[in-house]
């Protein structure tokens, strides 16, 4: 029997010299680095292009090696910083004390919107046994008297009643250490020419609204009035306490022999009010008016010592704008001839700026 082999067939030695050819013609090595991507070629000649790089490596032909390399990796984009939020204030918050430019009036004084008030009826006194304690949320129908000492209203309204005699919605002039009147207002439900808004001793009110009353206040010693509203007094045709004629009404009145009364960044406003005295009529010592909107009164400011007594000195009277409702013509500030300015200055009209004219002073 005859074999016949294929005259191409390949004898097994016949593919080392392929294999040979083939590891000649393509032995090259490409190396992965960890930093982007590139890879080194192992060549023996050519034209490098595109950021090819040719660099000197152990085991390649030559010695040397072309290096490929890939673009960079994007940086990091820097974190976009959160923005920077505004604190929104606490609603009914209000600023304590109020910026120079924010003139006192009804929405900005008086009980804090969308507080929720319970009614008590009948006169009240807050005598020792309230001493410390702040009394917030009241709507006051009677009136209230305190003999204690640092007891604070809050947010309250004072009413008072139906009377015939002399009497204040809120009475502090018994008490016998610091009161404080916050965020309230004193409106009379009854109004009549016996009726004030308020008399103090030892006092501090801040952010008052008054109305309604005879005078806003009787101010005794160691008052402190800062960022409140008086307004819109009740005039009546006869007053008991003027003898049958018509009501004197002041913003706030103290009278001789107290001391230490400040007026601070009020809006004392009686322009419509009829025919009304003056915004302060004062025989007080050390009587401080700072800052203030004015207006109304035969004349705004009134300063006036008692006859007998000392001369009335240490009065300050500074920075105020005053409004031009005064019944005696330009009649802003009077003195009487026993009263001493310790200081009047930068007083000017609200409506151009323009310094006020000086004192007037006589009895």
């Amino acid at each position: 029997m005859i074999n016949v082999k294929p005259k191409n067939a390949l004898k097994p030695w016949h593919a080392i010299p392929a294999v040979a050819v083939t590891l000649i013609v393509g032995y090259m090595a490409i190396r992965i680095f960890a930093a982007g991507y590139s890879a080194v070629i192992e060549t023996e000649s050519g034209t490098r292009a595109n950021g090819a790089t040719l660099v000197a490596t152990t085991g390649a032909s030559g010695g040397q090696a072309v290096k490929l390399t890939g673009p960079a990796p994007a940086p990091t984009p820097a974190p976009t910083p959160a923005p920077t939020l505004t604190p929104t204030p606490a609603p009914g918050v209000r600023p304590s004390p109020f910026p120079a430019s924010l003139k006192p009036v009804a929405s900005n004084t008086g009980v804090v919107a969308g507080t929720s008030l319970i009614v008590v009826n009948g006169d009240q006194t807050y005598g020792a046994s309230s001493n410390g304690q702040t009394i917030t949320g009241k709507d006051f129908h009677g009136f209230i008297h305190v003999t204690g000492a640092n007891i604070t209203f809050s947010n309250c309204i004072f009413r008072g009643r139906a009377i015939s005699s002399n009497n204040a919605l809120l009475d502090t002039e018994s008490s016998t250490g610091t009161i404080t009147v916050l965020d309230s207002e004193f409106v009379p439900s009854n109004p009549s020419a016996t009726i004030d808004g308020l008399w103090t001793r030892n006092t501090n009110v801040f952010r008052a609204n008054i109305h309604g009353s005879v005078d806003g206040m009787k101010a005794d010693s160691n008052t402190l009035v800062q960022d409140s509203y008086i307004h819109d007094l009740s005039w009546f045709a006869s007053d008991p306490n003027q003898g049958g004629t018509p009501t004197h009404n002041d913003g706030a009145q103290s009278f001789l022999g107290e001391s230490n009364v400040t007026l601070r960044h009020n809006n004392i406003d009686l322009a419509s009010t009829s025919d009304p005295n003056a915004a302060l009529q004062s025989s007080a010592s050390n009587t401080h008016v700072e800052n203030n909107w004015l207006d109304g009164g035969g004349c705004t400011l009134n300063f006036n010592h008692v006859s007998g007594h000392p001369q009335l000195t240490g009065i300050y009277i500074t920075g105020n704008r005053f409004g031009r409702h005064q019944s005696f013509s330009g009649c802003v500030i009077l003195i009487s001839t026993q009263t001493v300015l310790s200081q009047n200055s930068a007083n000017v009209w609200d409506d151009t700026g323009a310094a006020v004219p000086a004192p007037q002073q006589h009895d």
